[in-house]
Protein backbone atom coordinates (compact mmCIF):
# COMPACT_ATOMS: atom_id res chain seq x y z
CA UNK A 1 0.00 0.00 0.00
CA UNK A 2 1.20 3.14 -1.09
CA UNK A 3 0.54 6.55 0.81
CA UNK A 4 0.88 9.88 -1.33
CA UNK A 5 2.99 12.88 -0.19
CA UNK A 6 1.25 15.66 1.85
CA UNK A 7 2.24 19.38 0.24
CA UNK A 8 4.67 20.97 2.37
CA UNK A 9 2.90 23.88 3.51
CA UNK A 10 5.64 26.89 4.50
CA UNK A 11 4.61 28.72 7.71
CA UNK A 12 5.37 32.43 9.00
CA UNK A 13 8.63 32.52 11.07
CA UNK A 14 8.20 33.87 13.97
CA UNK A 15 10.74 34.92 17.01
CA UNK A 16 9.66 31.55 18.74
CA UNK A 17 11.00 29.64 16.21
CA UNK A 18 14.84 31.58 16.38
CA UNK A 19 16.45 28.30 17.76
CA UNK A 20 14.58 26.27 14.84
CA UNK A 21 15.75 28.54 12.23
CA UNK A 22 18.93 29.30 13.48
CA UNK A 23 19.69 25.33 13.75
CA UNK A 24 17.80 24.49 10.35
CA UNK A 25 20.15 26.75 8.48
CA UNK A 26 23.24 25.74 10.12
CA UNK A 27 23.61 22.17 9.53
CA UNK A 28 22.05 23.25 5.74
CA UNK A 29 25.16 25.85 5.41
CA UNK A 30 27.55 23.52 6.73
CA UNK A 31 29.36 22.45 3.54
CA UNK A 32 28.25 25.74 1.70
CA UNK A 33 31.60 26.74 0.12
CA UNK A 34 30.96 30.91 1.19
CA UNK A 35 29.99 30.03 4.84
CA UNK A 36 32.73 27.86 5.03
CA UNK A 37 34.80 30.58 4.09
CA UNK A 38 33.28 32.59 6.75
CA UNK A 39 33.85 30.04 9.57
CA UNK A 40 36.82 27.66 8.72
CA UNK A 41 36.86 25.97 11.54
CA UNK A 42 34.60 22.58 11.13
CA UNK A 43 34.43 21.46 14.93
CA UNK A 44 32.95 24.90 15.65
CA UNK A 45 31.09 26.00 12.21
CA UNK A 46 27.48 24.52 12.92
CA UNK A 47 27.17 26.15 16.59
CA UNK A 48 28.55 29.63 14.91
CA UNK A 49 26.65 29.37 11.89
CA UNK A 50 23.04 28.45 13.96
CA UNK A 51 24.18 31.31 16.02
CA UNK A 52 24.56 33.67 13.34
CA UNK A 53 21.21 32.72 11.33
CA UNK A 54 19.64 32.96 14.49
CA UNK A 55 20.76 36.15 15.25
CA UNK A 56 20.12 37.47 11.48
CA UNK A 57 16.47 36.51 11.90
CA UNK A 58 15.61 37.49 15.26
CA UNK A 59 17.49 40.87 14.86
CA UNK A 60 16.53 41.65 11.23
CA UNK A 61 14.93 39.65 9.01
CA UNK A 62 11.65 38.85 11.29
CA UNK A 63 10.90 42.42 11.66
CA UNK A 64 11.71 43.63 7.93
CA UNK A 65 11.43 40.59 5.91
CA UNK A 66 8.81 37.98 5.06
CA UNK A 67 10.08 35.05 7.13
CA UNK A 68 9.05 30.97 6.33
CA UNK A 69 9.71 27.94 7.50
CA UNK A 70 8.48 24.37 7.39
CA UNK A 71 10.16 21.70 9.86
CA UNK A 72 13.05 21.42 8.44
CA UNK A 73 13.59 24.15 6.05
CA UNK A 74 13.72 28.12 6.43
CA UNK A 75 13.86 31.15 3.85
CA UNK A 76 14.43 34.86 4.66
CA UNK A 77 12.88 37.15 1.84
CA UNK A 78 13.26 40.99 1.47
CA UNK A 79 10.26 42.77 -0.07
CA UNK A 80 10.80 46.78 -1.60
CA UNK A 81 9.46 48.58 1.49
CA UNK A 82 11.98 46.08 3.54
CA UNK A 83 15.10 47.18 2.10
CA UNK A 84 16.38 50.07 3.51
CA UNK A 85 15.28 48.83 7.22
CA UNK A 86 16.60 45.04 6.58
CA UNK A 87 20.25 45.90 7.01
CA UNK A 88 22.00 44.79 10.11
CA UNK A 89 21.75 47.83 13.46
CA UNK A 90 25.17 48.70 15.49
CA UNK A 91 24.05 46.23 17.86
CA UNK A 92 23.31 43.40 15.24
CA UNK A 93 26.47 44.24 13.46
CA UNK A 94 28.89 43.46 17.03
CA UNK A 95 27.22 40.22 17.21
CA UNK A 96 27.98 39.34 13.68
CA UNK A 97 31.80 40.96 14.29
CA UNK A 98 31.74 38.46 17.18
CA UNK A 99 31.19 35.36 15.63
CA UNK A 100 33.65 36.02 12.56
CA UNK A 101 36.31 36.96 14.59
CA UNK A 102 39.03 37.97 11.98
CA UNK A 103 36.82 37.02 9.09
CA UNK A 104 34.86 39.79 10.22
CA UNK A 105 36.36 42.19 7.91
CA UNK A 106 36.08 40.50 4.98
CA UNK A 107 32.63 39.53 5.69
CA UNK A 108 31.87 43.33 5.60
CA UNK A 109 34.01 43.70 2.07
CA UNK A 110 31.97 40.87 1.12
CA UNK A 111 28.16 42.82 2.23
CA UNK A 112 29.73 46.02 0.44
CA UNK A 113 30.48 44.20 -2.95
CA UNK A 114 27.22 42.83 -3.25
CA UNK A 115 25.32 45.59 -2.73
CA UNK A 116 27.28 47.43 -4.95
CA UNK A 117 25.93 45.38 -7.68
CA UNK A 118 22.60 45.76 -6.41
CA UNK A 119 20.00 47.57 -8.72
CA UNK A 120 18.31 50.44 -7.33
CA UNK A 121 14.61 49.27 -9.39
CA UNK A 122 11.93 47.73 -7.36
CA UNK A 123 12.46 43.96 -6.71
CA UNK A 124 12.02 40.96 -4.24
CA UNK A 125 15.63 39.52 -2.68
CA UNK A 126 16.10 35.92 -1.50
CA UNK A 127 18.23 36.89 1.11
CA UNK A 128 18.73 33.14 2.47
CA UNK A 129 17.07 29.61 2.00
CA UNK A 130 18.42 26.04 3.15
CA UNK A 131 17.00 22.92 3.79
CA UNK A 132 18.43 20.46 6.79
CA UNK A 133 20.35 17.85 4.37
CA UNK A 134 18.56 14.84 6.58
CA UNK A 135 15.14 16.58 5.02
CA UNK A 136 16.64 16.47 1.49
CA UNK A 137 14.11 15.70 -1.23
CA UNK A 138 11.21 16.11 0.95
CA UNK A 139 10.47 19.19 -0.82
CA UNK A 140 10.25 21.59 1.68
CA UNK A 141 12.83 24.04 0.58
CA UNK A 142 10.80 23.80 -2.95
CA UNK A 143 7.53 24.57 -1.17
CA UNK A 144 9.19 27.90 0.39
CA UNK A 145 10.78 28.88 -2.89
CA UNK A 146 7.36 28.82 -4.93
CA UNK A 147 5.60 30.48 -1.57
CA UNK A 148 8.07 33.81 -2.51
CA UNK A 149 8.16 33.73 -5.76
CA UNK A 150 4.22 33.37 -6.09
CA UNK A 151 4.15 37.34 -3.69
CA UNK A 152 7.00 38.58 -6.15
CA UNK A 153 4.48 37.17 -8.89
CA UNK A 154 1.67 38.96 -7.79
CA UNK A 155 3.33 42.10 -7.44
CA UNK A 156 4.72 41.95 -10.54
CA UNK A 157 8.09 42.22 -9.51
CA UNK A 158 11.93 40.60 -10.00
CA UNK A 159 13.28 38.42 -7.64
CA UNK A 160 17.25 38.72 -7.12
CA UNK A 161 19.53 36.40 -5.12
CA UNK A 162 22.91 35.51 -4.67
CA UNK A 163 23.91 31.66 -4.65
CA UNK A 164 27.31 30.69 -3.20
CA UNK A 165 27.37 27.08 -4.20
CA UNK A 166 27.67 25.95 -7.76
CA UNK A 167 25.34 23.06 -7.56
CA UNK A 168 22.50 25.09 -6.92
CA UNK A 169 22.22 26.89 -10.05
CA UNK A 170 20.52 24.54 -11.81
CA UNK A 171 17.73 23.92 -9.23
CA UNK A 172 16.84 28.13 -9.41
CA UNK A 173 17.13 28.27 -13.29
CA UNK A 174 14.65 25.16 -13.11
CA UNK A 175 12.35 28.10 -11.13
CA UNK A 176 12.75 30.64 -13.90
CA UNK A 177 16.17 32.28 -12.49
CA UNK A 178 19.17 33.14 -14.70
CA UNK A 179 22.52 33.77 -13.90
CA UNK A 180 23.54 37.72 -14.48
CA UNK A 181 26.83 38.04 -12.90
CA UNK A 182 30.03 36.49 -10.71
CA UNK A 183 31.66 38.11 -8.12
CA UNK A 184 34.67 36.69 -6.54
CA UNK A 185 34.58 37.17 -2.24
CA UNK A 186 37.56 39.76 -1.62
CA UNK A 187 40.84 37.85 -0.14
CA UNK A 188 40.36 35.00 -2.50
CA UNK A 189 37.07 34.18 -1.45
CA UNK A 190 34.72 31.81 -3.33
CA UNK A 191 32.52 33.24 -6.45
CA UNK A 192 28.98 33.95 -5.85
CA UNK A 193 26.38 34.06 -8.88
CA UNK A 194 24.19 36.45 -9.25
CA UNK A 195 21.00 35.69 -10.44
CA UNK A 196 17.77 37.21 -11.53
CA UNK A 197 14.06 36.14 -12.27
CA UNK A 198 11.57 38.07 -13.84
CA UNK A 199 7.79 38.13 -12.64
CA UNK A 200 5.81 35.40 -14.60
CA UNK A 201 3.23 37.83 -15.82
CA UNK A 202 5.73 40.08 -17.61
CA UNK A 203 7.47 36.95 -18.82
CA UNK A 204 4.17 35.79 -20.32
CA UNK A 205 3.04 38.95 -21.34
Amino acid sequence: MTTEKKPVAPRTATLDDTLLVGGVLARAFHDDPMTAWFFPEPTAREARLARYFGTLFARQYAHHGVCERTDAAAAFWVPPEGRAKAVPDAETAAELTGLLGDRAPLFRQAVEAAAAHTPAEDHWYLAVIGADPAAQGRGQGAALLRSGLARADAAGLPVLLESSKAANLPVYEHFGFTVTGELRLPGGGPPLWAMRREPLAAAGG
